[in-house]
């Protein structure tokens, strides 16, 4: 199974899962505090809702392909660096309330893609500061393929 992920940043989480649950006819599969992810059958889509500031607009914070398995993660990775692109791998990390692997590149324009794989909950949205392959927010990431939560 795979399927596209789209994460927005919403000021109004609230009201974002209201309206998301009216247009797809589904509630939340996770909730957490200032996060809610959508696993939507039909389009196939999981849809990532991440609290922002108040007042804010929604924008993108990230998009994503989530995978069956750590090896069809690993297995596109190497697809990419074969396809000549910069990757950033991450196992076992903490992201969205969730254990994952996976792999990122940025599009031409800057705009940060995951192919990453669930391996089971967590109790954070990320891993503490300073922690190794912590998930972070795009606009702070300091490396080349960035991060942010899947």
């Amino acid at each position: 199974m795979s399927r596209v992920q789209l994460a927005l940043r919403v000021a109004d989480l609230e009201g974002s899962v209201a309206f998301y649950t009216k247009l797809f006819g589904t509630g939340p599969a996770k909730r957490r505090p200032g996060y809610a992810n959508f696993a939507v059958a039909e389009p196939p889509l999981k849809l990532v809702l991440i609290e922002g500031e108040p007042g804010e607009e929604t924008r993108l914070d990230h998009l994503g392909v989530e995978v069956a398995s750590t090896e069809q993660v690993t297995a596109a990775a190497a697809r990419l660096r074969n396809a000549g692109l910069a990757t950033t791998e991450e196992d076992d990390t903490t992201c969205c309330y969730a254990l994952q692997d996976k792999v990122w590149v940025h599009g031409p324009g800057r705009e940060p893609w995951e192919v990453y794989v669930v391996k089971a909950d967590a109790d954070t949205l990320t891993k503490p500061a300073g922690t190794p392959d912590a998930c972070c927010d795009p606009d702070t990431a300091t490396d080349t393929a960035g991060c942010a939560c899947g």
